[in-house]
């Protein structure tokens, strides 16, 4: 097998652990003792059912019960016009009441993520062998940003009617009333109108790219995550 196709191969190795933290032996074992029968189609479809897996692990972390909320990265904050009403509300006893309204926002945010993974295996079909060369001769974060560019309008058009519906589920639209039932009776400026079904969107698209790209910039740089001969091989 040639250098170039070895190469080939190793990616799928690096986005399974990357995007996933896959258990490495098994990338090792699918792909690095059986490389001099593989041809560039065996390897495209290595490739692709390695992101494939990889994105389901990746989605289902932060699809967990404090997959948003529990990760400082991703977590979902108030919407910064709401910053100056949720302190008036706090001084006023009513710090539970927001702390409520972020954590259903987050809540929201995780009962829909799951469904990132049917986009994404949308976008790994469409892989080609360019594409694969191009993700791993690409940044840091080439494996994310090819993401970025073939999912992001579906994800967030596919996500808005999910997060409304969770959003319902965990009670936004509820805790939500109740604040602007408080801050209405306050003598402070009122805050500009935001979507919040936009908003929400929005943060979980952007979470979940962001959980792809740490992991994959964690493969690429530290080579003690590089836990197969293939890999230390191809990236050392």
């Amino acid at each position: 097998m040639t250098k170039r196709l070895q190469i080939v191969a190793a990616i799928s190795g690096l986005l399974m652990i990357g995007c996933a933290g896959l258990d490495a032996e098994a990338i090792d074992r699918a792909l690095h003792g059986t490389q001099e029968a593989l041809d560039s189609e065996t390897v495209a479809a290595g490739l692709k059912e390695a992101l494939r897996i990889g994105t389901e692990r990746s989605t289902r972390t932060t699809s967990a019960l404090d997959g948003f909320y529990g990760n400082a990265l991703i977590r979902i904050a108030l919407p910064e016009q709401y910053t100056g009403v949720a302190g008036a509300l706090r001084k006023i006893g009513m710090g539970s009441q927001v702390n409520a309204f972020e954590l259903s926002m987050n809540r929201a945010a995780e009962k829909a993520s799951g469904e990132a993974v049917d986009v994404f295996w949308g976008a790994i079909t469409k892989m080609s062998i360019s594409d694969a060369f191009g993700i791993l001769n690409g940044g840091s974060t080439a494996a994310t940003d090819y993401f970025r560019r073939g999912t992001t309008a579906e994800l967030h058009s596919r996500f808005q009617p999910i997060v409304v519906s969770k959003m319902k589920e965990v009670g936004v639209y509820r805790v939500y009333e109740d604040l602007v039932s408080s801050y209405n009776m306050l003598p402070i400026e009122k805050p500009a109108a935001v979507d919040l079904d936009d908003y929400i969107t929005e943060r979980t698209v952007n979470g979940i790219f962001s959980i792809l790209e740490g992991e994959e910039q964690k493969i690429r740089q530290d080579p003690a995550a590089r836990t197969t001969a293939l890999l230390r091989q191809v990236f050392g």
